[in-house]
């Protein structure tokens, strides 16, 4: 049975109550105000004094339990300790309160049975609010009661508020919602996190020439190369074609350096005195914090270093004569490195601080609560999910909470970023969390939503529910939705607006540019140096999600992309298509009335030539105009009809999830088989890149990003008059003059029509 085509797969808008749905003008009050208000009952526990002991010395082995209704929440426990310190924080949902008194009790932990203490009960009804930014509640000192309500030996520190998710305290609280969960491990794995990314620089090792090189064998010339190992990368020059003791080379290597820099970069000239076998000459570790930065394109100092033989064990070392080896590295900060695909990247800055530039607004996003995912596991019989969302965006990713056993989550949680660039994609993932009961350690992907920033609007908050698309061996499969808010605040319109003038990238990509082979290496090593740094946290984001959210493996062969970029094609030159037909329809006269009107104005422009740009550019100023009624007002989401998912064949998603190296054919239509898709994946880039100019070029004028179709549309109208008053033949003689300019007269960095060509919305952000 035939799915129906965007039924399942479509935008929703949604209208929460964000804030508490309080407004003040076109502003909300509530410092939360894109998620929804929860409420909880906040328990501090500080700290206890003159507990009573259980023995003649007088100690104690003290903990608190906080209790309501059938939730309960145990601070940690000291041994033989009456003044013990805890400063824990307990959260009660609001909405799961089971009865109207709480109770915090002091015990004393005992092998049998632990023993009762003291306790002090709080009314819910008289328990005071708190919203930031007021300051946090001070904490009081209480007697302890025992059962009957009289008053026993010992006095606990305690602070009891009502308040909402935007309190201090919610990030590191045990929460009501998390019981199930036991141990301080598991309990860390479900918490909200923010993670800065690594800083990351490229480092460029210009191997220039060894001199007084000592191979064993003097009978032969050496067939001399140096290869540079950083951490688990290692790259090498080719063999010098100086066959000598003094070979040169004047070489590139490129690596990928992460800060603080503890690999030493290792130098090692290398002789190959057989097919299978080389001799290492000389070696050398460089570390990295001696290494010189920069930050433009002017080349650093030279230096010479002395290469260290490697002795045989057993062997002394004689005399202080060294080989030299003559390099010039440098850490350069003049880069942008790229850990994310370029077509959906979310930063463009260089590495070098100093050289950005100021922030031209904000991105606000709130993840309120998914709906109808799943089930990822299956725990006691049933089957559930623990669902947490990963956002990306700069150089700060952020986790949210894990909501336990719930296949409609509630997050309510914000998070707000500085942007740079309007161009660039904000990444939303969600994931279940393997860490916890059920689980099998890794952590299974639900689905992934990106948005374009510059296809918002400035200062709307856009509520829409995203349905979350993971692509699979059966087909695509809807996991769900995820209802998001996204806010992009302005700080300076006309900086943003001048970002369209500017170079995509940063201007050391056009001084000194990368091959694209360069690139792909190093971006290899990038995300290699993300994924393990990010492993590394606590909680840790782990490699399948890491990797996930940066897409790695996008460029493998895919008969349903390819065929998605073919049609991508087809549609942007579907214009061109219509004009054609149109203009065949009025050479055979089909409509009469048009064919006359056409030709009186080729009469006209033909015999006043100068109205032929204004009037073109008049023309594309009123289509402009029109379609500003059709603009999108939603944001581009993942289409499964433009991406061919939701209706693939069964052999082409066999193909695209089969293994690579293939592992269904033999070895001969094995390597042919592999063959074939690393040129069919080639190829497939290179009809993506034909596609996003076509898109490019339709961007122009349908407003999905308003800012730059604004531009356009000023550009023609300004244009159209300044053609009006200006004479064809200065226009043609200034543009033939400038196009054939000497290069003494032309820069290295791309013209600013092109760069604002280059920053222009196309659809790949909506491929799957």
């Amino acid at each position: 049975m035939e799915r129906p085509p965007q039924e399942d797969f479509s935008l929703r808008e949604t209208n929460p109550l964000l804030g508490g749905g309080k407004f003040i003008g076109d502003k909300l009050t509530s410092t939360y105000d894109l998620v929804e208000q929860m409420e909880y009952l906040y328990v501090r526990v500080v700290k206890a004094k003159d507990l009573p002991g259980k023995d003649a010395t007088g100690s104690c082995d003290p903990y608190v339990e906080v209790k309501l209704g059938n939730y309960k929440g145990v601070t940690r426990h000291f041994e033989k300790k009456s003044n013990p310190e805890w400063n824990q924080v307990f959260a009660f949902s609001k909405d799961r309160l089971q009865a109207s008194i709480v109770e915090v009790t002091v015990k004393d932990k005992d092998v049998v049975k632990d023993d009762f203490m003291g306790r002090v009960l709080f009314d819910l009804n008289v328990i005071p609010k708190r919203v930031p930014p007021d300051s946090p509640l001070a904490p009081q000192w209480f007697r302890l009661e025992d059962r009957k309500g009289d008053k026993v030996k010992g006095e606990v520190m305690l602070a009891v508020w009502m308040g909402t998710q935007a309190d201090e305290a919610f990030p590191e609280a045990w929460l009501s919602d998390s019981v199930a969960v036991g141990g301080v491990d598991s309990l860390s794995s479900i918490r909200s996190k923010v993670y800065p990314s690594p800083k990351l620089w490229y480092l460029r090792v210009n191997v220039i020439e060894a001199q007084d090189l000592q191979p064993s064998d003097k009978s032969r010339f050496p067939e001399v190369y140096v290869k540079a190992i950083l951490g688990n990368e290692g790259l090498t020059t080719q063999v010098s074609t100086s066959r000598s003791i003094n070979p040169m080379w004047n070489e590139d290597l490129m690596f990928v350096a992460v800060e603080p820099f503890e690999a030493p970069l290792i130098l090692s000239v290398e002789d190959r005195v057989a097919p299978n076998k080389t001799e290492v000459l000389g070696r050398c570790a460089i570390p990295l914090k001696y290494v010189d930065k920069r930050v433009d394109n002017k080349p650093v100092n030279t230096r010479w270093y002395n290469l260290e033989k490697l002795l045989v064990e057993g062997e002394k070392k004689e005399g202080k004569f060294n080989s030299k080896i003559h390099a010039r590295i440098s850490l350069d900060g003049g880069y942008h490195v790229l850990d994310e695909s370029t077509h959906y990247s979310s930063d463009l800055k260089p590495t070098a601080k100093q050289l950005w530039k100021s922030s031209i607004g904000i991105l606000e996003l709130g993840v309120l609560n998914a709906e109808g995912l799943s089930p990822m596991k299956t725990v006691d019989g049933q089957a559930t999910t623990d669902a947490y969302c990963v956002a990306k965006y700069g150089l700060k990713w952020v986790r949210t909470r894990t909501i336990i056993n719930s296949l409609s989550p509630k997050w309510n949680e914000q998070y707000t970023w500085e942007v740079y660039d309007p161009c660039t994609v904000l990444t939303i993932g969600v994931f279940d969390n393997g860490n916890l009961p059920g689980g099998e350690g890794k952590e299974s992907r639900i689905g992934k939503v990106r948005i374009r920033l510059s296809t918002l609007e400035t200062d709307r908050v856009y509520t829409h529910s995203y349905p979350l698309l993971v692509l699979q061996p059966s087909g695509v499969k809807k996991m769900g939705e995820i209802h998001l808010a996204v806010r992009f605040t302005c700080l300076s319109l006309i900086n943003m607006m001048h970002m369209y003038s500017q170079p995509l990238l940063p201007k050391m990509h056009y001084h000194l540019p990368l091959t694209v082979l360069q690139l792909n290496k190093l971006r290899h090593q990038a995300t290699d140096i993300v994924c393990a740094k990010l492993s590394r946290a606590e909680p840790p984001l782990k490699n399948e999600v890491v990797g996930y959210m940066l897409d790695l493996g996008a460029q493998v062969w895919s008969m349903r992309k390819s065929k998605a970029n073919f049609f991508r094609i087809m549609a942007a030159l579907s214009g061109l298509i219509a004009v054609g037909k149109w203009f065949d329809q009025l050479c055979k006269w089909k409509n009469p009335i048009t064919t006359v009107l056409i030709h009186i104005l080729f009469l006209i422009l033909v015999l006043y030539p100068e109205l032929i740009l204004p009037t073109i550019f008049l023309y594309l100023f009123l289509i402009g105009v029109w379609y500003y009624r059709w603009r999108p007002r939603h944001p581009p989401h993942m289409d499964t009809r433009l991406s061919c998912a939701d209706n693939a064949h069964p052999d082409e998603l066999d193909e695209e999830f089969d293994s690579f190296p293939t592992s269904r054919a033999s070895d001969i239509v094995k390597m042919r088989y592999d063959r074939l898709r690393t040129i069919a994946g080639r190829i497939q880039t290179v009809v993506g890149d034909m596609a996003t100019q076509g898109e490019r070029m339709q961007s122009l004028l349908n407003w999905r990003d308003p800012r730059a179709t604004a531009l356009f549309v000023i550009f023609c109208f300004v244009a159209a008059i300044v053609l009006y008053v200006t004479p064809f033949q200065v226009v043609a003689l200034l543009a033939g003059f400038y196009v054939l300019r000497h290069p003494r007269f032309r820069k290295k960095v791309p013209s600013v029509p092109l760069n604002y060509f280059r920053r222009l919305p196309s659809k790949a952000d909506c491929m799957l």
